[in-house]
């Protein structure tokens, strides 16, 4: 059976996860959360109470951090279980200084081509596409207007009694996508041979399933 490797990319919010993980599922492919990767190693900088904003003292942490995504989905940094607090709004507010810096992202990356190196994937992310995993079978684009990005997140954190504001999270996504956008390494953009997926208007059903038949387009699965 032939390897196959999926990458989808897209900004804060875009459901990237959600799509990414059903379709993973579906086809029977190991799923691989970059962001929650990100995220758990902010949680880590937060519980050391280091700066997020200070990138030498965060690239310090390398050498002490772990990160394993388990098939349950369960996150874990360094023996802790971060599933949960990498979805709450003071890790989701500085993630992004976090993914910004060279030295980390190089870290990052690294483990996650390992990852990719043996199965087929479905990898979600910012830079999957265009810097991680460049020769993927398949690269999707996906968007999402601001306002159904954070109304997406803000019923996701009711859901899991994450305390936040609708007007937080419009703040939080429109900043993630200043800086995203931004970095100088590796930012956020479109492969050139990637496609556009816009789903502000359709449903997780829907949206997986525009997923799929762009893989079968490609690939056949």
């Amino acid at each position: 059976m032939k390897k196959v490797i999926v990458a989808i990319d897209g900004p804060a919010a875009a459901g990237k996860s959600t799509v990414a993980k059903a379709v993973a599922k579906k086809l029977g492919y190991t799923y691989i959360d970059t962001g929650a990767m990100y995220r758990a190693f902010t949680s880590y900088v937060l519980d050391k109470g280091v700066d997020p904003e200070n990138e030498a003292e965060c690239v310090k942490l390398i050498p002490e951090v772990s990160i394993e995504l388990k098939p349950d989905g369960k996150v874990i940094c360094s023996g802790k279980d971060v599933t949960r607090v990498i979805r709450e709004p003071l890790v989701s507010g500085n993630v992004s200084y976090i993914a910004s810096y060279k030295d980390i992202r190089l870290a990052l990356v690294e483990l996650q081509r390992k990852m990719a190196e043996k199965v087929s994937v479905v990898m979600d992310g910012r830079d999957i596409g265009t810097y991680v995993l460049p020769n993927a079978d398949v690269k999707i684009f996906q968007i999402a207007s601001v306002e159904e990005r954070a109304k997406r997140r803000y019923i996701e954190n009711q859901e899991k009694g994450i305390p936040c504001t609708y007007e937080d999270i419009v703040a939080d996504v429109e900043k993630r996508d200043r800086i995203d956008s931004s970095r100088a390494f590796a930012p956020l953009k479109p492969a050139e041979d990637s496609i556009k997926l816009d789903t502000s208007n359709l449903t997780i059903e829907e949206s997986v399933q525009a997923v799929l038949d762009i893989i079968k387009e490609k690939v056949g699965e």
